[in-house]
C-alpha cells in the first residue's frame, strides 16, 4: 500500500518521483467525471510501475469547517458531488487492477485529536450528509477497499461500529470488498474484527487476537470471513 491524496507518495530516500496531479478539492471543481477518471487511471499506472497494490486513496470526507487540516485531501462540502467525483476517480484507478482504500469511514472532519476526537451526529444527518457519497462510491464503483477512521461516532470507536462496517457498508450497500482501519488506531483488534474490519494496519495486534480467540471472543468463522476477503482482495491484482 501507499499513500498519496494528490498523487502517489513514496519516501524520498527510494529516490522516485512521481506525478503531483492536482488535489482532491481542485477536482471537484471541475465537475468534471471524466476527466476525473483519467486522472485515477493515469495515477493508477504509476502505482503499478512502483509494485504497489492499493493506492489509500481517495478521501471523501465532508468539508465541515475550512479549519480541517485535511480539507486539500477531501473533495467537497456537498456529498453528492464528492461522491460522483470520487467513484469515477475509482473506476479510473481499478481500471488498472489497482486497488482503492476509500477513506475515512466515518465522520471524519478534523484533523486535530482525530484518534480521540467524538463525532456527535443524528441518524439522519449521518445518512444526508456524512455516508452519502461513501454509498455513492461503493454502489458506482464497487472500491477493492474501505479504511475505517479514527474517531469515535456517537462514543463508540468508528473501526468497532458494527452497525456501520456490516450493518450499512455491506449489509445495505452490498460492499463486497475489504475493510481496513486507519494505520495505528486506538480500536481493540478483535472488536474490530468483529464489527468487519479485516485488517488492521499497520501490522496489528496478533498477539491480542489470539488470546481473544482462546477466551472464545471471537469465532472461526469471524476469522474465516475476513482471511476470506484478504484472499478475494488479492485475486484482484495482476
Amino acid at each position: 500500500t501507499a499513500d498519496g491524496p494528490a498523487g502517489l507518495r513514496i519516501n524520498p530516500e527510494c529516490g522516485v518521483n512521481t506525478t503531483a496531479f492536482p488535489c482532491a478539492t481542485m477536482m471537484a471543481c471541475t465537475w468534471n467525471t471524466e476527466l476525473a477518471e483519467e486522472v485515477g487511471r493515469a495515477a493508477a499506472r504509476e502505482v503499478k510501475e512502483n509494485n504497489i497494490g492499493i493506492w489509500l486513496t481517495p478521501a471523501v470526507n465532508i468539508h465541515r469547517s475550512p479549519l480541517c487540516g485535511r480539507n486539500f485531501e477531501y473533495y467537497s462540502e456537498d456529498p453528492y458531488l464528492a461522491g460522483k467525483i470520487g467513484a469515477a476517480t475509482v473506476r479510473g484507478i481499478q481500471s488498472e487492477h489497482i486497488g482503492t482504500a476509500v477513506k475515512h469511514f466515518a465522520v471524519n472532519n478534523k484533523e486535530t485529536n482525530r484518534k480521540a476526537s467524538d463525532s456527535i451526529v443524528s441518524e439522519r444527518a449521518l445518512r444526508e450528509v456524512y455516508l452519502k457519497q461513501f454509498e455513492i462510491i461503493v454502489k458506482e464503483a464497487e472500491p477493492y477497499c474501505i479504511m475505517s477512521s479514527y474517531n469515535l461516532i456517537n462514543g463508540a470507536q468508528a473501526s468497532e461500529k458494527q452497525d456501520l462496517l456490516t450493518g450499512i457498508l455491506r449489509d445495505e450497500w452490498g460492499f463486497q470488498g475489504l475493510v481496513m482501519t486507519d494505520w495505528w488506531g486506538m480500536g481493540e483488534h478483535y472488536l474490530e474484527l468483529k464489527a468487519g474490519n479485516d485488517v488492521k494496519m499497520g501490522c496489528g495486534y496478533p498477539k491480542r487476537l489470539q488470546e481473544a480467540y482462546e477466551k472464545n471472543l471471537i469465532s472461526d468463522e469471524e476469522v474465516d470471513l475476513a482471511v476470506r476477503r484478504v484472499l478475494e482482495m488479492i485475486l484482484k491484482f495482476d
